[in-house]
């Protein structure tokens, strides 16, 4: 890590770093790294694999111990490939001791031994399962379904993450208040999504998936091409490689500011004010010659001379608009019609 991602400033330095890998990774050094998992690796696999393997069985004590040590050279061999401290996860204030038997009464009962792998800032944490019983290597995922959107759109979302390279890939998808998971393979899920949905009710939300690669277990003893610690280990890289890594946890979206959006009047310009009809004649006030005239005299011309005639400014009497002088008499006769065009015969008659 510190050679390749870290890196040594000083060139003498960086040289016998690199000299010290080298040497170290060699098979004649005896430090190149986990070699098997026992002398009692096959014998305990075949006990294991027809059910007479019994708890107590010095042997079983064994192939737990080296799991555990199988268990930290993967953690370090995904360190050295991440440039991250990858950690395997125990049991809180749980000694080396209990976790010994945990793993030993695992393998005398159900044939199995696992082991959960964290690795910083991934979308979940590995779980590796040797199932010796039928002679599989299993590793899993726990992934958090969203939050947001109808049940069959969040199963796309998982589906569309997931790599076409593996179409035995295992899907299970965990419902709350159910027990049993809703399984398929990838191949089916793409296929047929809606049969991951809850089959008491189809419109309940997911709570988690799990994804999970199955392969069969390696067999023989070493690190040789075939070997169960070789094919376990490239499966763990693998699976991290082209799955875990590439997917993205769900983030929902950030809550948003309403803009508000001023209402438009749709009813056009305003209209101009209506015409105030137009004043009578005999009731416009006259305008005044004197600036000094008062209120008073006002009201005592108009109360004094009610019924003169006299044309007012404005009028149409006077006016231009007037036939006759306004200081001489009107003699034009009154008519029922217009004024201007003669009556017809038939309305003198």
């Amino acid at each position: 890590m510190q050679s390749r991602y870290r890196g040594v400033s000083d060139p003498d330095q960086a040289w016998v770093l690199r000299e010290l890998i080298h040497y170290l990774s060699g098979d004649s050094s005896g430090v190149a790294g986990f070699e098997d998992m026992g002398k009692d690796w096959v014998s305990v696999r075949t006990a294991a694999h027809d059910g007479i393997l019994r708890q107590g069985d010095p042997r079983a004590r064994q192939v737990a111990e080296r799991w555990e040590q199988f268990t930290e050279y993967l953690c370090l061999s995904l360190s050295q490939e991440l440039g991250r401290n990858v950690i395997s996860l125990r049991a809180r204030k749980q000694t080396a001791t209990a976790r010994l038997d945990e793993l030993e009464k695992s393998l005398t009962t159900a044939g199995a031994l696992q082991t959960e792998i964290h690795v910083p800032d991934a979308i979940g944490d590995l779980q590796i399962r040797a199932d010796l019983k039928s002679r599989q290597t299993s590793i899993s995922v726990d992934i958090m379904a969203p939050t947001e959107g109808r049940p069959k759109s969040r199963i796309g979302w998982l589906l569309r993450q997931l790599p076409e390279t593996w179409p035995d890939l295992r899907i299970e998808v965990w419902y709350p208040y159910v027990r049993e998971s809703t399984p398929s393979t990838l191949e089916q899920a793409r296929a047929k999504p809606e049969d991951l949905l809850c089959q008491a009710d189809v419109k309940r939300d997911p709570r988690s998936f799990t994804v999970t690669l199955s392969r069969p277990m390696g067999q023989k003893r070493g690190r040789a091409e075939g070997s169960f610690v070789r094919e376990t280990r490239e499966q763990t890289v693998t699976f991290y490689r082209d799955l875990v890594q590439n997917m993205k946890a769900w983030q929902a979206r950030p809550p948003q500011i309403r803009t508000e959006v001023p209402d438009v009047d749709d009813s056009g310009p305003p209209s101009p004010p209506d015409l105030l009809p137009l004043t009578p004649a005999d009731r416009m006030l006259p305008r005044l010659t004197g600036g000094d005239a008062s209120d008073g005299d006002t009201a005592d011309r108009f109360a004094t001379r009610p019924s003169e005639e006299t044309p007012l400014q404005g009028s149409i009497q006077g006016s231009v608009l007037s036939k006759t002088d306004p200081a001489e008499p009107d003699t034009t006769p009154a008519t029922m019609g217009n004024p201007t065009v003669p009556d017809p015969p038939w309305a003198t008659s």
